[in-house]
């Protein structure tokens, strides 16, 4: 599919109270915007990829998580048809990656949704609501061969051309069907799907970011971005903020070159192929633009990506075509650097792109660019509004804090000043001083005294025998003990629970020890409470570590 823009114009001046609003809204959007933590995802038939990113006290970018989970499906299998599966491999993915945060953001792929630019009558906000609230609007400018409700949209005005009186509209469509069952996979591991973007905006997004971050001096009105590999192949050209998509169409056994082909006159003619279609569209974009492209960054799945590339340079030497590095600026902590080190790390872009997404509730990014304020979650408005009363709270809750803040720094000031006007009255303030220290100090020492006296009272009041109690349940822990597990410390309250830590040389022999102790007549109850990782003794042999917790009955019930 082919997306062309209309020309670009400048916007509209706005009256004075709509700027005055809009202000307001874009300082408490991008106050939110900073406070919600978002957990990128993206889910293949390969791999889950988690990311999440935030700024330290440095004002850096850190990758604060980063996983990928390995998916055991067919390399033709389709998301959408393993959805259960999928669930269950992402809950595993968040447990292992120890994930905290609730918010997800998500990506569809670019074939599963509808990109268009559309040029409407200029209205104002309030009558453009009221258009597409009638579905009047959509039916007029966007042919659908389905039926309005059957999709989640998103739209957003990007241009306003008072001279012709008309506008630019962003449309972005995708099935509901294909909405929920993305969100589906997100609920099913307990996270709250916050964001449903387009992939190829999530792209878009890290490269903006990297591109700052690492202050590239780039055009920024004019990004090329191409995405080639096994699953999804298109040119994306953004100008001015508008998105320009070109599918590029590979044959069935193109993809099995891609997958496993070594011959060089195959990877040539599946790249002048692909070129044809590449160069088409640069020429389109050039000849109605009279703009330039110079550089394409290239976004791919294969491993052998540079391989294909030099073919690319070849065919197109005009045109500089380089993988994006989605990781170019980030600081990486050390344990993620093994991770992330990898010959081609382009097609990270995606799940990088989401996590560097903010939830914008009260529509910061709406004056700033419109491709990063994509969201096709169909219960957007409910949660958009669920968390504007949160933020609202918070502000509040700030306010009043703030307000008593004040009210004690006052109260602080007039009992300094009282302070001051007393200790200019009080004559004998050094004798006063020193009487106060001879009393302190003869205070502290009848105090000291009487806290031992009062606890030695209270130790005597709870003292019991309990030698007979104690001997017996030692003597049914040592006899429980197998032959390969050691001590190394045995901690007994004097009433109810018995800590265990010591050393065995495998899993069977604590899981043994611990049945021994279940059968016990005066061991209630012995459960594992923690393990340690397997560690050489002294003699040579590989130990590892447990901690047992074990409950005593005192009455020494007898177990069938």
């Amino acid at each position: 599919m082919i997306l062309t823009p209309p020309k670009v114009s400048a916007l509209g001046k706005g009256n004075f109270k709509s700027k005055l609003d809009n202000f307001f809204k874009s300082k408490l959007g991008k106050a939110t915007a900073q406070g919600e933590e978002i957990l990128g995802i993206e889910i293949t038939n390969k791999e889950i990829r988690l990311a999440q990113i935030s700024s330290n006290k440095a004002n850096q970018w850190v990758l604060e998580k980063f996983f990928i989970h390995k998916v055991d499906l067919p390399d033709d299998a389709v998301v959408l048809e393993n959805a259960d599966k999928l669930g269950e491999e992402l809950s595993i993915a968040i447990q292992k990656s120890k994930i905290t945060t609730p918010n997800a953001a998500i990506a569809i792929p670019v074939t599963s949704a509808i990109i268009r630019v559309v040029t409407a009558p200029l209205m104002k906000d309030e009558e453009l609501q009221k258009a597409i609230e009638t579905n009047s609007l959509w039916e007029n400018l966007v042919q659908l061969t389905d039926n309005l409700d059957d999709y989640s949209i998103f739209h957003q005005v990007i241009n306003r051309n008072q001279k012709e009186n008309t506008m630019d509209i962003l449309f972005v469509a995708s099935k509901l069907a294909d909405i929920n069952s993305y969100t589906s996979i997100i609920k099913s591991s307990g996270l709250n799907a916050v964001i449903i973007d387009v992939k190829c905006f999530a792209l878009k997004s890290a490269v903006d970011q990297i591109n700052q971050i690492s202050q590239k001096s780039e055009d920024t009105n004019l990004t090329a971005v191409l995405e080639f590999g096994l699953d999804e192949n298109y040119l994306m050209i953004l100008y001015d903020n508008n998105p320009i998509i070109t599918d590029i169409f590979l044959r069935g056994q193109d993809r099995q070159v891609l997958k496993q082909s070594q011959n060089q006159e195959e990877k040539e003619g599946l790249v002048r192929r692909f070129v044809i279609q590449v160069k088409q569209a640069v020429q389109d974009f050039e000849t109605k633009y009279e703009k330039r492209i110079r550089n394409i960054k290239v976004v791919s799945d294969l491993n052998n990506i540079e391989d294909y590339l030099s073919i690319f340079r070849k065919d197109l030497v005009n045109i500089g075509f380089k993988t994006f590095d989605p990781m170019d600026g980030l600081k990486i902590p050390q344990q993620l650097e093994e991770q992330i080190n990898l010959t081609n790390r382009s097609y990270l872009s995606t799940v990088v792109g989401l996590a560097f997404r903010k939830l914008d509730v009260f529509g910061y990014y709406k004056f700033v660019t419109a491709v990063k304020n994509i969201n096709l979650l169909p219960n957007r408005q409910g949660m958009t509004k669920q968390k504007k009363m949160k933020a609202i709270s918070n502000f509040a809750f700030k306010g009043f804090v703030g307000g008593v803040v004040g009210i004690y720094l006052v109260l602080f000031a007039l009992s300094f000043w009282n302070i001051h006007s007393y200790n200019q009255k009080l004559k004998e303030y050094p004798k006063v001083i020193k009487n106060y220290s001879l009393k302190v100090k003869e205070n502290k020492a009848i105090t000291k005294e009487l806290k031992i006296i009062t606890t030695a009272l209270q130790l005597s009041k709870s003292l019991k025998s309990n030698k007979d109690l104690s001997y017996r349940i030692l003597a049914q822990i040592a006899s429980s003990v197998p032959k390969r597990v050691r001590f190394d410390e045995v901690n007994y309250n004097g009433g109810t629970k018995v800590t265990i830590q010591g050393v065995a040389a495998n899993d069977q022999d604590i899981l043994k020890f611990i049945k021994n102790l279940g059968k016990q007549a005066y061991i209630q109850q012995a459960s594992l409470s923690s393990m340690k990782l397997p560690r050489k003794s002294r003699s040579g042999i590989t130990m590892k570590g447990f901690r047992i917790f074990v409950v005593i009955d005192p009455k020494g019930k007898s177990k069938g």
